[in-house]
């Protein structure tokens, strides 16, 4: 037994030799060492205990005998004092273990190896994996261990313990520090490749290397999806993931993530895509992108989270950088949609002069007017509560369809809806329009959640063609709204009402409707008086007053009193049937030209 002098001096040299370790495997196998150095012991070890396996495991020996030969690495626990030694916070001490009945592992051992007396202390620490570790020693001869030595011993055990939770907390800042680094090399290096004009396809493949996890990217504005990895690698690569959504599962994604993605706030989705016949579901973390307070697209990453803030400092980088990106395509299609809006307004409502000037000007957007343009007007379906508008959306989807059915089509943003310029095709033109048209009706009532009206106009041969045609497929535009079709239409899918359509805003029709019933209109607006209505309801029920006042539930009384007034007041008597025909028709055509066609925004 050493004095009291010397074991505080081999104190200061277990300290210094534990605390000169460079990592947690060199700091242990030290702590063994300088265990059986200065306690008089022959060897000793380190074990891990496995609760949930029922093992203990060497992590640390220190067995200075030269003979080579095969060690015992795990032990049962049910053979073994680290357990008795864990759950007391004690140390268990054999002092014969060739004769113990309590631990026939050691009392094995003890003659595989020569051995006699055993201490197990318990470490009040763990190791890499969380296992909580004992210190293990053992003498060739028998050893009696008084408290003073046991209080030695425990004191080793201590600053060992102390030792292993700074590597610990040292391990924990590396671990951070190198986080750090890395995610502010993520940061800049997404940075640069969107200054540097690359693509969402590269910044999806940086991002999926950085965050070591499966991404996709949605673009809301071009209606677009980039994949990088896979959400499931076990069933299909990331080559087979790509192939499976090209072949059209992208479109549901998409869809599912414009439902999804309604405020500027991450979350959580299930995604469904169809494989192989089966339905597989995804769970997936959602990120916005959003463009002046407009969602243009989604991040999603699938997999557990982890990392924390700095995993978070990373998303929002790639947040940033993606969301810059898609800000240029969103400035682009502003600038090129507003561009050829208003040179399209400036031709349909004739303020031009030089039509040389307007072919030059639409040959630099792309348009070229020199040759027979069919025009189509499509009326998107109303937004619903708190959508924005959606017309840019509809534009990237009716350009994606023209590309794929190879049409060199001009489509002009005009208010809520679009305007198709589409070269006169070959073969059936009128047959190939109206394909094109349904498609456009098909893929917009997918995306947008309602159908939309569609109307095929007329051949537009010169420039001054185009004004008289957006003039009347308009007004069909506002009949169809009136009557509330939708799908594609033509004249003859209202009956003969549309045969004036193209001289509704003639100034001999318009003579003719202020004439028949202007003075009931204006009196109506001014007074608040229903003259109009009644008048046309009284002519829709055949001038029958019972039905009539029935209709509006008035007392017939009360409506023989109006068609009074409205003979006093203007002169109108509805029962002769050629005033009968004629107020019918003014009151028709006063429908159609009391609205007009959509303002340049």
């Amino acid at each position: 037994m050493l004095d009291p002098v010397s074991q505080i001096a081999s104190l200061r040299d277990v300290a210094s030799r534990i605390n000169s370790g460079s990592d947690l495997d060199g700091l242990l196998l030290d702590l063994v060492k300088v265990a059986c150095e200065h306690g008089g012991w022959t060897m000793g070890s380190i074990m891990a205990v496995d609760l949930t396996h029922g093992h203990a495991n060497v992590v640390a020996r220190h067995d200075p005998t030269l003979l080579r030969r095969r060690l015992e690495d795990r032990w049962e626990l049910a053979t073994s004092p680290a357990l008795l030694a864990l759950r007391t916070g004690e140390p268990v001490y054999i002092e014969d273990a060739r004769t113990s009945e309590d631990f026939p592992g050691y009392r094995r051992e003890a003659f595989e190896r020569d051995y006699r007396s055993v201490i197990v202390l318990p470490l009040g620490s763990a190791d890499a994996e969380g296992r909580p570790m004992v210190l293990s020693l053992v003498s060739r001869a028998l050893k009696p261990v008084p408290s003073e030595d046991l209080a030695f011993m425990a004191m080793i055990a201590h600053l060992g313990t102390i030792a292993v939770e700074r590597e610990h907390r040292l391990r924990a800042a590396r671990g951070v520090a190198e986080d750090l680094r890395h995610a502010l090399v993520a940061q800049s290096d997404l940075l640069q490749e969107v200054l540097a004009g690359g693509s969402i396809e590269a910044l999806a493949e940086r991002l999926g290397e950085f965050l070591q996890c499966a991404v996709l990217v949605i673009d809301f504005s071009a209606n677009t999806l980039v994949a990088n990895g896979s959400p499931m690698p076990d069933l299909l690569d990331a080559a087979a993931w790509r192939r499976l959504l090209a072949e059209g599962e992208a479109d549901r994604v998409i869809a599912q993530l414009r439902q999804s993605v309604t405020r500027e706030r991450a979350g959580r989705a299930e995604l469904t895509v169809s494989h192989d016949g089966r339905v597989l579901r995804l769970q997936a973390a959602v990120e916005p992108l959003a463009v002046e307070a407009e969602q243009v697209g989604a991040l999603v990453l699938f997999g557990e989270e982890q990392g924390g803030d700095l995993r978070r400092l990373t998303i929002d980088s790639a947040k940033f950088a993606l969301s810059v990106q898609m800000m240029r395509s969103v400035i682009r299609f502003r600038f090129e949609t507003r561009t050829l809006t208003e040179l399209f307004f400036e031709i349909v409502e004739r303020r031009w002069r030089d039509p040389d000037d307007i072919l030059r000007r639409a040959r630099h957007l792309g348009v070229s007017l020199s040759r027979p343009l069919r025009m189509m007007v499509v009326d998107l379906p109303a937004a619903g509560h708190g959508e924005r508008d959606r017309t840019q959306q509809a534009h990237q989807s009716v350009a994606r369809l023209a590309g794929q059915l190879s049409l060199g089509c001009h489509i002009v943003a005009v208010g809520a809806g679009l305007v198709c310029l589409e070269p006169e095709p070959e073969g059936p033109k009128r047959e190939a329009s109206e394909r094109f048209a349904k498609r456009i009706t098909d893929v917009l009532r997918h995306d947008l959640q309602g159908e939309p009206i569609v109307v095929i106009g007329g051949l537009c041969q010169e420039l001054d063609d185009y004004a008289g045609e957006w003039e009347r497929v308009w007004r069909m535009v506002r009949i169809a709204r009136g009557f509330k079709r939708t799908g594609v239409l033509s004249a003859l899918d209202f009956g003969p009402l549309p045969m004036l359509i193209g001289a509704a805003d003639a100034a001999e029709v318009r003579r003719f409707v202020d004439g028949s019933i202007g003075r009931v209109a204006s009196h109506d607006r001014e007074h608040g008086t229903p003259y109009l209505e009644t008048l046309a309801t009284y002519l829709r029920h055949g001038c029958r007053s019972q039905a009539c006042a029935d209709a509006m539930g008035l007392h017939v009384t009360t409506l023989r009193y109006r068609l009074t007034r409205i003979q006093e007041l203007f002169g109108i008597d509805p029962e002769p049937p050629d005033t009968r025909f004629a107020l019918e028709l003014a009151l028709k055509m006063h429908g159609l030209i009391e609205g007009a066609a959509p303002a340049l925004e």
